[in-house]
C-alpha cells in the first residue's frame, strides 16, 4: 500500500545561495516596481479617456499599486532577514508529498516521523527522518 506523505525541504545558506535568493528578491522587487510605473501611467492614460469615474478609476488603480508596495515592504524585509542570518543556516525552501511504500510487518512509527531533505547549494547533503 502506498500512503503520501509530506517532505520538509531545507536550503543550507551559503554564501553562493545568499547572493542567489538576494538577487532573486531584487528581481522580485525591480518588477513590482515596474509594475507599479506601468499602473501609475496607466491610470493617468484612462484618466485624460474619460470613459470612467475619476473617483473610482483612481480607487481601483491605488488598491492595485499598494497591493505591489506591500510585496516590496515584504521584500525588503526578507532581504534585511537574509543579511543578519550567518552562513549555515537552515532555511525552508518548500514542502513536497512524496509516496511512501507500507507493507506488512513494517513500523508504523517510522511512518509518523517528518522527512526532511537538507539540500547545499544545490545538492542533497542528507535526509533526516524525525
Amino acid at each position: 500500500m502506498k500512503l503520501i506523505q509530506t517532505v520538509v525541504v531545507k536550503q543550507v545558506l551559503t554564501e553562493k545561495s545568499k547572493n542567489k535568493l538576494l538577487s532573486n528578491y531584487e528581481g522580485k522587487k525591480f518588477q513590482l516596481q515596474k509594475e507599479c510605473d506601468q499602473l501609475k501611467f496607466e491610470m493617468k492614460k484612462q484618466e485624460k479617456a474619460k470613459k470612467f469615474s475619476p473617483e473610482i478609476l483612481k480607487k481601483q488603480f491605488e488598491k492595485e499599486i499598494g497591493i505591489r508596495n506591500e510585496k516590496i515592504k515584504l521584500l525588503d524585509f526578507h532581504m534585511e532577514q537574509l543579511h543578519i542570518l550567518p552562513v549555515g543556516s537552515e532555511l525552508k525552501e518548500s514542502e513536497h508529498q512524496a509516496l511512501v511504500e507500507v507493507n506488512e510487518g513494517d513500523k508504523w512509527d517510522d511512518f509518523l516521523f517528518e522527512k526532511t531533505i537538507v539540500v547545499k547549494d544545490g545538492i542533497v547533503v542528507e535526509i533526516r527522518e524525525r
